[in-house]
């Protein structure tokens, strides 16, 4: 990807959290661990792996919502520091996960449609934001007539659409969609995804988008990035992960996808990962993954292995790939 195509760059980036483990002592947890990568303009990079994994904190903390502990993010080839962090934060939204605790429910659609607007100051009068709201909303599938009602009358897939309205509120390049559809039915999850995907081609959106529903993930994204215990164990272009996931953890994940042909399914090897997620408080030594696979060695107790190409784009963190 060309420096002029890339919109957020991700260089090292770092979150430890202190934990309190017994009388005055602390230690730190490592919710995410050095990981590096790129968003082009209008690309989708999917972010996936295992509840509790780092995925969320990798976008929050991408965003400044978490202080990073260490590294970098450059948005449009800029630095995000204090100086530009006004500028990133109109630029830059997110989706939040859960559509109920999202919105707060003392205001009006309207008004939390409209919070963007009235914080980077973005209308000059009262009519001008009125009708910006109205067509913000208008554009997610809501009738601006309801701007007036509260968070509570609507359903779970309106209360997404209206967390997706408000983050298009301030005009932004890129949003982090943190789990956008797993709180919702299964035939909604769809009208929102196709949704998001309109929206993008129309506003020329960047996603990072996070989940661990592999298949919402497939039809979405550009390429897909598989996080496990705070390090990013693989990175590729999406069609080419499903085809050949080089890491073990990807292959497990990919062999636990449903499948809709049941002679297929009948067919598919089921891949049992062994044992349990480590503490990430007490990380093994070398390979965070090598207490739970079975092409470990001595070498992956002792190393860690670091992010490398194996072909055009597809990078692995494995030894014996």
């Amino acid at each position: 990807m060309t420096q002029s195509n890339t919109l957020v760059e991700v260089k090292n980036l770092k979150q430890y959290f202190p934990v309190t483990t017994g009388f005055l002592k602390t230690k730190m947890l490592k919710a995410v661990d050095d990981v590096s990568f790129t968003i082009g303009r209008s690309e989708t990079l999917g972010l996936v792996g295992e509840s509790g994994c780092g995925k969320t904190t990798v976008g929050r903390t991408l965003l400044h919502l978490y202080k990073p502990t260490g590294g970098e993010v450059w948005f449009d080839g800029k630095k995000v520091d204090a100086h530009s962090m006004s500028e990133f934060r109109r630029r830059a939204q997110m989706v939040f996960q859960d559509p109920y605790s999202s919105l707060n429910p003392r205001m009006t659609v309207g008004d939390i449609v409209a919070e963007p607007i009235d914080v980077h100051h973005l209308c000059k009068t009262p009519k001008e934001r009125e009708d910006r709201v109205h067509e913000l909303l208008k554009t997610v599938g809501i009738s601006g007539e309801q701007a007036a009602r509260y968070a509570h009358e609507f359903s779970g897939g309106q209360r997404q659409r209206i967390g997706i309205a408000r983050a298009l509120a301030s005009k932004p390049e890129f949003i982090v969609c943190d789990e956008p559809v797993s709180a919702l039915d299964v035939s909604i999850q769809a009208q929102v995804i196709n949704m998001m995907e309109d929206l993008q081609a129309q506003f020329g959106l960047s996603y990072l988008f996070i989940a661990h529903d592999l298949s919402v993930v497939k039809h979405i994204s550009n390429r897909i990035a598989v996080m496990y215990l705070g390090k990013m164990v693989e990175l590729a272009p999406s069609k080419e992960l499903y085809r050949h996931a080089a890491h073990p953890y990807s292959v497990s994940l990919l062999s636990a996808v449903p499948m809709p042909d049941p002679e297929k399914a009948r067919n598919a090897q089921r891949i049992v990962l062994e044992g349990d997620v480590p503490s990430p408080l007490n990380m093994p030594s070398g390979c965070s993954f090598r207490t739970r696979c079975r092409q470990a060695t001595a070498r992956c107790a002792q190393e860690c292995p670091a992010l490398r190409e194996i072909d055009p784009g597809h990078f692995v963190a494995c030894h014996n790939v």
